[in-house]
């Protein structure tokens, strides 16, 4: 309005200047029109006393009505007279009908002049005037109707209105209800409106406003200064760098100011009611470049002309005029606090970039102010890349900014989540999408002023919790059969029993790397009390928590702590499912840090050192449990391969037997590794139970085992009995030092004992087995390149007869005397001399090895008795051979149907004396095929067998162990109980069926 004020005032005084160039050139070369120009400023205008009002002769006057203003302005006394009823040089109190307006807008042609009424401000005299007087707002209506209809209709007449107020207070509902009614009246005429600064004319009203003509003539001068602030922005958006040529011509057309921070004004605070599109945003940069000119060195003018001067806490002023137009802008009924909001955010944007050294473009700072400018009105929100562009300028380093932006949403309170939960996963390390300020305090704000009413209490509480929780501390211990203590509360309640004590410590046993604790120290030394020391110190191992690992803990217990109270606030039942989404996920979030956090608080362990000293060293923790970790830890010593037999010997590594002591109690044994520093820990003491059992097994020494009556039991390469090593007084004695009681019958089969057999292994008398057990023996034994000293010890001559008849009579082995010989049952009297040889079991003999092509010698008329079969196989061997072996070779080629009884055959089977008896022929009709194996798939596996009475006894013996190793497979056994046919009595059956069904009665011979 003041340009056209002063365009048609006095055109032929116009100065030489670019603007009165661009609108004489728009006029198509034409100079403007004189003209009468009347001004109707009704922020001037008093609602009850009116305004002072130049005529055109220059005379005054005081007047209440804007028409009134409008004819004295036009015309004089003479445009008063003209709208008076009377024609009396006075106002009239209604506003005057069309055609007197009209008549008065064509007074100015009677003097060849146009006629231009300019109205600024109109909104704030009508809604004052309303409220005063509510009866003038059909006046207002009626005087804007007849004018703008009266305007159309004069030639060579114009009327420019701004309606809108400068004082957003003017705004209420019923400053809306007007300014629409008037807005109306001006729609219903055709004249086009004009918009008096629109977007693209933004940056040359700044140009003009701040900089000299002659400084922004050469707009190409400029270009260099464009392509450096482009240079930084391309770095940072991909869209700018692939439309380099056209976002050049842009930033050159703005410059200085950024594109991007003009469209925020014009799209977004022109909205606002307190903010108008010419005077606001000139206001604005007013402000912003009187102070930022002394210190911005940015190639462009941008959110940074916003920020107060560095170091200055605080706005600037230009962000405190700002935040004032944004107060006003009501939210849910309310006004907000927009300075403090954006004071505490600029604060927290300068301790962010206190952490990253490289921005040196108060970048972080320029976020925030440029986030506030794209949050208003209250509800919209900028992308992210709307904001990386505004930053670029300064060309910061994409990663150090991207960091620090994301560390600005870690601690900013009031960037609303509504804004970006859909974007940001908590946990997951990307820029959100979008960005907004809200308006009220977000999550974490919330979350930082629970924090501070979390208890201490409660935080040591559920610090014992989270420990006692914490499964990655004693993961895998129980299974390698360790005690394990969570928590325990004082030394008596860690057993001093010799089993190996694995110990997590509460918070008050604190260590540092090799400073133990106190209470660490005495959950080693003490039992009950200091006058109670502890005995087996060697099998107890604790793992303490460090103290500045106990401090991030107690943080990340106070943070889940505090989420879950903000989670329990009465408001945040009203939040909307998104932020309720994102709560429910920072709850989650911090609640997984917690057992991380407690892993990493128990770094240290403390246990005996092998000098007997009390240590504590600190672990690095990984993936692992903690446990596996402590365990796989050198400086722990924890045996993990198993103890050799051999290496609990006098002379072995542990150096566990005193000078010339042959036998010692078992359980020192085992609790020495528990007892003495110097010694490896072992994890349980059933591997060192399992190592003398091995060892008594191996021969490396005797178990002796009291019994009641004070006698003693002897074990030797036997596995001993579960009874027999949970024994109290079991001793283990020294081979060369033991006299056996007993001897397992499997230590005299050949290969069983060295030296025993000798090089051949083919027999060996009795009475060398006698003399080999006489205490004075030692075999040698070869050992991967060396020998080995293996003592044997002495055993009684009744003990090695008593084992040398069971292992005959089991089948262990073979003996032969003179004419006699025994296997599988038990040795006659007598027959047991100094020179009865031993043998190696026999050879089965096959059931063809008995058929006459194969035996002729016993066969005689197609005819065969067993005595004649038993002679000639011993004859074809060179030795007697038992009649154990020769009655399972018959009795396999008559189950064959090889062979079969002859009519006045004896009965079958028999013993020795009834073998003459026995009567054998070729059967006369061919044997049928035999039947086929029972099938086999890939899921069954068949073990089919004849057995002998002994052998199905061991089986019984061993059923427990084969259970065992088939644990978890459907075991099935199947028996099957065969008799000849024809040559069993049936009164025989009947009495071998009752005994069966003793068994089973699913066993029966049918």
């Amino acid at each position: 309005m003041i340009t056209l004020f002063h365009l048609v005032s006095d055109p032929d005084t116009l100065p030489d200047l670019p603007a009165v160039r661009e609108f004489r050139q728009h006029a198509g070369g034409m100079a403007p029109p004189k003209t009468r120009v009347a001004v109707l400023a009704f922020d001037k205008l008093d609602v009850e006393k009116g305004m002072e009002v130049r005529g055109p002769d220059g005379k005054t006057r005081w007047l209440r009505h804007p028409w009134s203003v409008l004819a004295f302005q036009i015309a004089g006394a003479d445009g008063l007279r003209l709208l008076h009823a009377e024609g009396k040089d006075t106002e009239r109190e209604s506003p005057p009908a069309e055609n007197l307006v009209r008549e008065l807008l064509e007074w100015p042609q009677k003097q060849g002049l146009a006629t231009l009424v300019l109205m600024d401000e109109v909104l704030m005299y009508a809604r004052e005037k309303i409220g005063l007087e509510p009866a003038w707002r059909h006046r207002i209506q009626d005087f804007f109707q007849y004018l703008t209809q009266a305007a159309t209709k004069v030639d060579r007449t114009c009327v420019v209105a701004s309606l809108l107020a400068t004082d957003p207070r003017k705004s209420d509902e019923l400053g809306k209800e007007i300014a629409q009614e008037l807005y109306a009246i001006f729609r219903r005429e055709k004249e086009e409106g004009v918009l008096p600064v629109e977007k693209q004319d933004v940056a040359e009203v700044l140009r003009r406003r701040f900089f000299t003509p002659a400084s922004i003539a050469d707009r190409e001068a400029f270009r260099s200064h464009v392509v450096s602030a482009l240079d930084g922005i391309q770095a940072l958006d991909e869209w700018t760098q692939k439309n380099r040529k056209k976002e050049e011509d842009r930033y050159l057309a703005s410059y200085p100011f950024h594109p991007e921070l003009i469209e925020a004004f014009y799209a977004k605070w022109t909205q606002l009611e307190g903010f108008q599109r010419t005077r606001g945003v000139l206001r604005t940069f007013a402000l912003a470049l009187r102070d930022s000119e002394q210190w911005d060195a940015s190639p462009l003018v941008t959110a940074n002309v916003l920020l107060n001067s560095p170091g200055k806490p605080g706005l600037s002023e230009a962000g405190r005029e700002l935040t004032a137009v944004a107060r006003y802008e009501e939210y849910e009924g309310k006004q907000q606090d927009w300075a403090g909001i954006l004071e505490g955010e600029l604060n927290k944007a300068r301790d962010v970039q206190e952490d990253f050294a490289a921005l040196k473009g108060r970048e972080i700072e320029q976020a925030v102010m440029a986030t506030f400018l794209h949050s208003q009105p209250v509800g919209q929100r900028a992308l992210t890349r709307e904001l990386i562009v505004l930053l670029g300028a300064t060309k910061p380093d994409r990663i150090e900014l991207e960091k620090a932006l994301l560390r600005w949403t870690e601690v900013s309170w009031f960037l609303d989540e509504a804004a970006t939960v859909s974007d940001v996963t908590p946990g997951v390390r990307d820029l959100p999408k979008s960005w907004r300020l809200g308006t009220k305090p977000n999550l974490k704000q919330m979350h930082s002023q629970a924090i501070a009413r979390v208890s201490p209490d409660l935080v040591e509480m559920s610090l014992r919790e989270a420990i006692g929780k914490a499964q990655q501390l004693s993961r895998g211990a129980n299974a390698a059969g360790t005690r394990v203590h969570n928590l325990p509360q004082r030394p008596r309640d860690v057993e001093d029993d010799g089993e190996f004590h694995y110990l997590i410590l509460g918070p008050s046993a604190a260590c540092e790397a090799g400073k133990p604790s106190a209470e660490a120290r005495r959950f080693l030394e003490e039992t009950t009390g200091p006058d109670r020391p502890r005995v087996y110190r060697n099998a107890v191992l604790a793992v303490a928590p460090v103290k500045d690992g106990l401090e991030l803990l107690r943080n990340r217990l106070r943070e889940h702590l505090a989420w879950q109270e903000v989670e329990a606030l009465p408001e945040a039942k009203s939040f909307d499912d998104n932020r309720k989404a994102l709560l429910s996920g920072y709850v989650r979030a911090a609640r997984e840090k917690i057992p991380e956090a407690v892993v990493q608080a128990y770094n240290i362990v403390v246990t005996v050192s092998a000098k007997g000293e009390i240590e504590a060293f600190r672990l690095t923790v990984g993936g692992d449990p903690l446990f596996e970790t402590v365990r796989k830890d050198k400086r722990s010593r924890i045996q993990e391969s198993a103890i050799s037999p051999e290496a609990l010997l006098p002379d072995g590594p542990y150096n566990l037997w005193r000078t010339g002591e042959t036998s010692r109690r078992a359980s020192d044994l085992v609790r020495a590794f528990a007892q003495f520093p110097h010694l490896p820990k072992m994890l349980r003491q059933k591997d060192i139970v399992d190592t003398l059992a091995l060892g008594c097994e191996q021969g490396y020494f005797v178990l002796r085992v009291p019994r009641p009556d004070k006698t003693v039991r002897t074990v030797w390469r036997e596995r001993p009995s579960d009874a027999d090593l949970k024994e109290r007084d079991l001793e283990v004695v020294l081979p060369e030092s033991a006299e056996l009681t007993a001897l397992q019958p499997a230590a005299l089969a050949p290969g069983a004992l060295p030296g025993l057999w000798g090089a051949d292994g083919s027999s060996v008398t009795v009475g060398q087995a006698i003399q080999f057990f006489d205490g004075k023996h030692v075999s040698k034994v070869l050992r991967e390149g060396y020998e080995e000293a293996f003592p044997i010890p002495k055993a009684p001559r009744q003990v090695i007869e008593q084992a040398i008849e069971e292992a005959v009579e089991s089948g262990v082995l073979w003996l032969i005397s003179g004419p006699a010989s025994v296997y599988k049952e038990p040795v006659p009297l007598g027959v047991l001399t100094d020179a009865a040889a031993l043998h190696p079991r026999p050879a089965d003999i096959p059931a063809t090895a008995v058929l006459p092509q194969n035996l002729r010698a016993a066969w005689a008329k197609e005819i065969s008795t067993g005595a004649a079969i038993s002679s000639a196989l011993s004859i074809a061997a060179g030795k007697p051979l038992p009649w154990s072996v020769v009655v399972q070779a018959i009795d396999s080629a008559v189950r064959s149907r090889l062979l079969e009884r002859a009519e006045d055959s004896g009965p079958w089977p028999c013993d020795w004396t009834g073998a003459a008896n026995i009567r054998l022929r070729i059967p006369k009709e061919a044997p049928p095929p035999p039947p086929p194996p029972p099938p086999t798939t890939p899921t069954h596996k068949y073990a089919e067998a004849t057995l002998e009475p002994s052998e199905i006894q061991d089986l019984a013996d061993g059923l427990g162990d084969i259970k065992k190793a088939a644990a978890g497979v459907d075991l099935k056994f199947v028996v099957r109980i065969e008799l000849p046919d024809g040559t069993v009595e049936p009164q025989f059956i009947t009495t071998l069926n009752d005994v069966l069904a003793k068994v089973s009665v699913k066993l029966k011979l049918e």
